[in-house]
């Protein structure tokens, strides 16, 4: 779980190197369950899809509400409140899973919400 809330705050630092340094060389980043229906990417394209992301905003940062353990799973609710370069202000409230094994992050998920990401990682179980 340290090694999650380490990504969060280096995320909100700006530290992007301390932030892929705990992901695992082909770790992969499922957004498929998001509004947008984005898809799944894996190693350097999904630090590519997350950075093209964090760049399009004036700033971003992630406010953790939880950390909830499942076995290798880390659940963590959020709200993340983002700047666009016009100054407006947006938030949103999703939850995140990361899947940890020999200390790395190998998979990255977003949920819409805590029940739906709890529900998903007890059927992996």
């Amino acid at each position: 779980m340290a090694l999650v809330r380490r990504g969060f705050a280096s995320a909100n630092a700006g530290d992007w190197e301390s932030f892929f340094r705990d992901a695992a060389p082909n770790s992969e980043y499922d957004l498929s369950r998001g509004r947008a229906g984005e898809g799944v990417y894996r190693g350097e394209e999904a630090q590519r899809v997350f950075l093209d992301f964090v760049e399009s905003w004036q700033s971003v940062r992630t406010e953790p509400h939880e950390f909830i353990e499942v076995g290798e799973h880390v659940i963590v609710p959020t709200t993340e409140h983002y700047v666009g370069r016009d100054g407006i202000e947006v938030q949103a409230r999703n939850t995140w899973t990361f899947t940890i094994r020999d200390g790395m992050v190998v998979r990255t998920c977003l949920y819409q919400d805590k029940k739906e990401a709890l529900e998903a990682v007890r059927l992996e179980e």
